[in-house]
């Protein structure tokens, strides 16, 4: 499944946003001890830890916070310890790099507003320099301390690191359509050599990069910040994460925010299908506005959205026989694969659309991939010079030791197919193959899935969008309802995720909770 990961902002005033989400890695995002079937959803619950802090730990939960400038004005950073194993506190630490921007206003200070972006694998300070820390709501920044940790793993925090630049060039450019027995071969020889080498780089961090040992680290910051309960915005996978800590620690839920909702309750399988017809929903939406514009090279007016799904069908598999030019300095060409991704980063929201429509029109008229490369890139976090983040290898780390793989072989994902191509007749079969890499990771996944009801907490708002292609609607409405005190904000729309991205009441709804603690009315709907 694809990363999960809020989307760049449409609204004016938070035009600094982070980049579109990323990745054609498996995205399964749980952790707890149950057991499900491949396609139903757990019964058993996250249960809660003690309220007390168990003496092993309380040297991390008093430490002190030595902060410094971060060279970005008005942005301080600092490095707090957490335990890398906390089964064995002793034995090791994990260094996590925190950053903050002090509250900016008059009117009573509200303590820390934690941030997250999603991913897993997103920067989440990246996050708080690019976007939060300078675009969430004067009133909101006024009265909180904006702060962000990048979770073990993760960008400046012990970063995975899995394959260097021109491997990963070879890796984004596998064939996850494979026609044959030795296209086949290919992509299973692909993910186990991405596999091995975050094997090789990071063998003792990849067990222990799991979302709950996040949420404990979280719990961690609060308290070296000196808050009592928690304060929270977290967008597409930081919803799995926040709703985590709520269910570890339930009475130290403060406001929190759960914007483009996960359901933690499937199985990495279930969760793969309900995103690819995610997708395909997305997908619809553009075809239908791609077809009333002049410039679409897919239809024209009067064309169907199926027939829209079959004309780009078609050009995916010219470029499956036929890569065409991109003008890369590396040399890249823009086959299937980069185009598929190029497509799919631009379903996040539908402010790109327009950028799509010109880069597809470039690709099939004028046999020019480069505009198809740029979304790609972006998509994984390439730079000019072949340089990606850690974000692809973060995202697997994370998300093949929360869940049991989706598919074990080869074999199964051809089983599944149908199911697939029947959610989406565009993506469906690529992005069965994409949840096949897990099955090759060298560390055993330690989380199965699970409801989370976090029982006592105060109320927590859960955000979901109807037309949500990365966490689809439905996630939304059933995380609110395992969550005791949830309250669902629904926006009725396109893209990923809502908060700041043009709804004049959803950011109304939100900030009025963050700063005054009034959720919204239960099944509040917003256009």
């Amino acid at each position: 499944m694809h990363i999960r990961r809020s989307p760049r902002p449409r609204r004016p005033r938070i035009a600094a946003a982070s980049l579109l989400a990323t990745a054609l890695l498996v995205s399964a995002c749980s952790s707890g001890s149950t057991t499900t079937t491949a396609s139903g959803p757990a019964e058993a619950a996250l249960a809660a830890l003690p309220q007390s802090t168990p003496s092993a730990l309380a040297p991390y939960y008093e430490q002190k916070l030595s902060w410094r400038s971060c060279g970005v004005p008005g942005f301080q950073c600092a490095t707090m310890r957490a335990p890398l194993d906390y089964a064995k506190p002793g034995a090791g630490d994990v260094r996590l790099a925190v950053a903050r921007k002090k509250a900016t206003g008059k009117g009573r200070p509200l303590g820390s507003l934690l941030v997250n972006p999603g991913g897993p694998g997103g920067s989440a300070i990246g996050y708080l320099e690019q976007y939060a820390g300078v675009g969430y709501p004067a009133e909101v920044r006024a009265r909180y301390d904006m702060v962000a940790v990048d979770p073990r793993g993760v960008a400046r925090s012990e970063p995975v690191e899995c394959l260097s630049g021109r491997r990963m060039d070879a890796f984004t450019q596998t064939d996850t359509t494979p026609d044959d027995t030795k296209e086949t071969d290919e992509l299973v020889d692909a993910y186990k050599k991405f596999a091995e080498g975050c094997g090789a780089h990071s063998p003792d961090l990849l067990r222990h990069v799991s979302t709950v040992e996040a949420a404990r680290d979280m719990d961690i910051l609060r308290a070296v910040l000196g808050d009592r309960r928690l304060t929270y915005a977290g967008a597409s996978y930081g919803t799995f994460l926040g709703a985590t800590y709520a269910g570890l620690f339930p009475e130290r839920v403060g406001r929190l925010v759960l914007d483009g909702a996960m359901d933690p309750s499937l199985s990495a399988r279930r969760m793969n299908l309900d995103q690819t017809a995610g997708f395909e929903t997305a997908f619809q939406s553009f075809a239908k506005d791609c077809v009333r514009q002049p410039d679409c090279p897919l239809g024209t007016k009067g064309t169907t959205p199926a027939q829209v799904g079959e004309n780009l069908s078609a050009f995916f598999k010219k470029l499956d026989a036929h890569p065409i030019p991109t003008g890369d300095a590396d040399g890249r060409k823009l086959g299937e694969a980069l185009a598929t991704t190029g497509v799919i980063a631009a379903m996040y929201d539908e402010g790109s659309w327009g950028q799509l429509r010109e880069a597809l029109t470039s690709a099939m008229k004028e046999n020019d991939g480069a505009g198809l490369l740029v979304l790609s890139d972006s998509y994984y976090e390439r730079d000019a010079d072949g340089r990606y983040s850690n974000l692809m290898f973060a995202n697997a780390a994370v998300n093949c030791l929360d869940l049991p793989a989706a598919f074990s072989s080869p074999d199964q994902v051809e089983k599944a197919l149908p199911a697939f191509e029947k959610a989406s007749p565009v993506f469906g079969e690529g992005l069965a193959w994409a949840s096949l890499n897990c099955a090759y990771w060298p560390v055993r996944a330690t989380g199965e899935p699970h409801r989370i009801e976090a029982k006592g907490a105060a109320p927590i708002v859960v955000v979901g969008t109807t037309r949500d292609p990365a966490t689809p609607y439905r996630w939304a409405q059933s995380l609110s309802r395992q969550l005791s005190s949830a309250r669902l904000l629904t926006y009725v729309g396109d893209g990923h995720t809502a908060y700041g991205r043009g709804s004049d009441c959803i950011d109304s709804a939100i900030d009025t909770y963050l700063l005054d603690g009034t959720p919204p009315t239960q099944g509040k709907r917003c256009s």
